[in-house]
C-alpha cells in the first residue's frame, strides 16, 4: 500500500518524462494518480514549471474535488480528470500533453489507424480522436470517455492528447508511445500511404505484448 506523500512524490517524478521525453512545452500538460484504497487523487498544480515541482506542491482531493492538501490551485484539467476517474474503475492514472505529432493529428481531427505493430503492442487498435471540448470543466473528460473506447489513448480535436492506464506510470508510458508512434506516422506519410495492419494480426500482436512480452 502506497502513502499519499509517497504517491506525491511519484507524481512529481513522473511528471519530469514529460519535458524529458518532448511530450510538453513550458507549463502545458499534466499527470494525476488515483490512490485505489482511498480513492485520492494526486494532480499537477496550475501553471508550475516541471523542474520547480516539489512533492508538496502536488494537490490531493477526494473524490467530490475537494481539496484536502496542497496549497496551490490544481491543475486546469481537474474536473475531467475526476470525471475519468468516476466512470472507469480500472483506471488510476491519466496523462494530458500537447506532444507535437500527434497534436497534429488532433489539429486535423483525424484518428491514427494502425499502421505498425508497436501501436497494436501497446495501444490494440488505432488511435481515436474525439471532438472538441472547452478547457476547465468536466466537457474534456466526457469527451475522452465517449471516444477513447480499449484504448489507452485518445487525441481531442484541435486540442492534444489524453492516456489513461491501472497506474500513472503506465500512462505516461502510453503518452510515450502515442507520440513515438504519431512521429513515425507522420514521417512515413510523406513518404506515401501506409497499409493498415489487418484487424486479426493487430489483437494477436496485442495480445501477446500484454500477456507474453516482458518478465
Amino acid at each position: 500500500m502506497v502513502s499519499l506523500p509517497e504517491l506525491r512524490e511519484h507524481v512529481r517524478l513522473l511528471h519530469l518524462e514529460l519535458p524529458k521525453n518532448g511530450l510538453v512545452t513550458w507549463t502545458g500538460g499534466n499527470i494525476s494518480a488515483r490512490d485505489p484504497e482511498s480513492g485520492c487523487v494526486v494532480i499537477k498544480p496550475s501553471g508550475v514549471r516541471y523542474e520547480a515541482l516539489r512533492a508538496e506542491h502536488m494537490v490531493v482531493l477526494d473524490q467530490d474535488g475537494k481539496q484536502i492538501a496542497g496549497e496551490l490551485k490544481p491543475s486546469s484539467d481537474t474536473a475531467s480528470h475526476l470525471y475519468v476517474y468516476r466512470r472507469r474503475p480500472d483506471v488510476n492514472g491519466i496523462v494530458h500533453t500537447h506532444s507535437p505529432y500527434a497534436t497534429a493529428f488532433a489539429a486535423l481531427g483525424r484518428p491514427i489507424p494502425v499502421y505498425l505493430t508497436a501501436m497494436a503492442d501497446e495501444f490494440g487498435g488505432p488511435i481515436p480522436c474525439g471532438g472538441f471540448a472547452l478547457i476547465g470543466g468536466e466537457d474534456i473528460g466526457r469527451v475522452v470517455v465517449e471516444a477513447i473506447g480499449d484504448s489507452r489513448a485518445v487525441l481531442l480535436k484541435s486540442h492534444g492528447v489524453f492516456t489513461i492506464g491501472p497506474t500513472a506510470q503506465a500512462a505516461v508510458k502510453a503518452a510515450v508511445m502515442v507520440e513515438d508512434v504519431a512521429r513515425t506516422v507522420w514521417l512515413a506519410l510523406q513518404l506515401g500511404q501506409p497499409d493498415e495492419i489487418d484487424p486479426d494480426n493487430v489483437t494477436k500482436l496485442h495480445r501477446r505484448y500484454t500477456h507474453v512480452y516482458g518478465q
